[in-house]
């Protein structure tokens, strides 16, 4: 069997029973990195010495039989806006170019106590704020499956590397669906756990009410898993909710009995491309054969839902970002003729286009005579679309949509139209708007051979529930086993 492609859980069994070390995994998926990443620049950095040590202090102990942790020798690649200890963290973005930070997020702590392997950084959108990773101040991250296309984002350069072979594991960042979309555009198995579930501690902050921290993988075990070491109460983060963890892995495998999974009927509207439409409804054809009802509902604010992303996402922003000034870190211009132009000259300099639009916006919309017009009634609508959730949940366990409206875009499609970008997002902003738990699975394929991802939605805290569903539809389609031929 070969080592690139294989599933976390068909690794974790070779190296449990020797026939392959983790120094050999981790080279292995090093090689991979080497000769493909030219193509998919999918990393920012590879963490090759640090790496090969992790591993070799793994295979040590394990042959010394030593209790090793839960993802002991596994490779992970790690989204570039998570700090990571002495490890460059640049959130894409030329303000931060140089930011080696002192101390590692929450989620690093818990994956080196795991023994996993941090094999790299990724690319992303700066600071998360995209839907196609090109908004990095470095590079563009390509599609595996069709180079001349995005991998969506802003978590991109994390899905092209699960998908593309080059991490069997990968962390990224979800705020409006920048973990689903991207793993429905790679075909990979992206989840965004509920808001409060995974510590925030040492992200970097784009919209602090709506960000979420979450797994890729190339199968929902391995997502699983993923889920279940990064999970847990961290009182450094205000938001972490102290409720305990189930081992999602253990129960990942058992089908559920009686599944209701639910379609809202606003979902099926202009703009929806055909063949997402007819791999939808051949999915829950899927569930249906499975033994599940299918379930009308209706989530009747759902038309509100982009406005109110891009009004409160942005207002977040606004604030998270001012930080970036050019006097305690980050970068600073080299010419400035005072203290104000010299705040102005740096941010000029250290953020780019679709940053600074984001800033604008939410400073607009947090400015007096407009806070109450705007921000204030955003939050207003943000409360109905969580109720309308609430109230579908109380008919169905999971609720299906298409990951993405459309298949994956062409680079430099959306360049000069950003609003075309945000309507990108119209089936994954309401998980984050109303703080539930998704997942996106691979589908299938258009006719030209472009992924389509399956987007599945929980009641908050109900993980377990949503992996299980996830893992059934998984086991029943042949989609899973089908990885992408650089």
């Amino acid at each position: 069997m070969s080592i690139i492609g294989a599933t976390t859980g068909e690794l974790l069994s070779r190296l449990e029973r020797g026939e392959l070390t983790s120094v050999e995994l981790t080279t292995a998926y090093l090689d991979r990195i080497a000769q493909q990443d030219d193509r998919v620049s999918a990393f920012l950095t590879v963490n090759t010495a640090e790496a090969l040590q992790q591993a070799a202090d793994v295979d040590r102990r394990r042959q010394a039989k030593q209790p090793v942790g839960l993802l002991a020798g596994i490779p992970v690649a790690i989204k570039d806006v998570l700090c990571t200890k002495g490890l460059k963290t640049t959130c894409a973005s030329r303000m931060l170019a140089n930011f080696i930070p002192p101390y590692d997020a929450h989620v690093i702590t818990q994956l080196r106590n795991a023994d996993a392997v941090l094999i790299g950084k990724t690319n992303m959108d700066e600071f998360a704020m995209g839907s196609t990773t090109e908004t990095s101040a470095f590079k563009i991250t390509r599609n595996p499956w069709d180079l001349d296309r995005t991998p969506g984002g802003s978590s991109g350069g994390s899905a092209a590397a699960v998908a593309a072979g080059m991490s069997p594991l990968a962390l990224g960042t979800d705020t409006g669906g920048s973990i689903r979309q991207p793993a429905g555009f790679c075909s990979v198995v992206g989840m965004k756990p509920t808001y409060g579930r995974v510590s925030r501690f040492g992200m970097v902050a784009y919209g602090s009410s709506l960000d979420q921290i979450g797994p890729f993988a190339n199968d929902v075990n391995g997502a699983a898993l993923l889920a279940q070491v990064i999970a847990g109460h961290d009182g450094r983060d205000s938001t972490s909710v102290n409720a305990p963890v189930p081992a999602y892995s253990q129960t990942v495998n058992q089908p559920l009995a009686g599944l209701r999974v639910g379609i809202a009927k606003e979902h099926f509207v202009e703009g929806l491309n055909p063949e997402v439409e007819q791999t939808l409804r051949t999915a829950l054809q899927v569930y249906k054969s499975l033994g599940a009802e299918i379930k009308e509902v209706s989530l009747p604010h759902t038309s509100y839902g982009v406005a109110v992303y891009y009004l409160i996402a942005p207002s977040e922003a606004s604030s998270n970002l001012a930080r970036y000034d050019g006097v305690h870190y980050g970068h600073r211009a080299e010419q400035f003729s005072n203290m104000i132009d010299m705040y102005a000259t740096s941010r000029g300099e250290g953020f780019g286009s679709e940053v600074k639009r984001r800033i604008m916006l939410g400073t607009y919309a947090l400015s007096a005579g407009y806070y109450d017009a705007y921000y204030l009634k955003a939050l207003k609508v943000r409360r109905l679309i969580r109720q309308d959730y609430d109230k579908a949940f109380e008919q169905i366990d999971v609720l299906a949509s298409p990951a993405s409206p459309n298949p994956p875009s062409k680079v430099g499609e959306y360049s000069a139209n950003p609003l075309a970008m945000y309507l990108e997002d119209i089936y994954t902003i309401g998980a984050n708007l109303a703080g539930l738990p998704g997942i996106s699975v691979p589908a299938g394929f258009t006719e030209a051979g472009l992924p389509v991802g399956l987007q599945l939605l929980a009641a908050p805290f109900e993980e377990e529930k949503l992996l299980r569903a996830a893992r059934m539809y998984e086991l029943a389609t042949k989609w899973q086993g089908q990885r992408a031929a650089l």
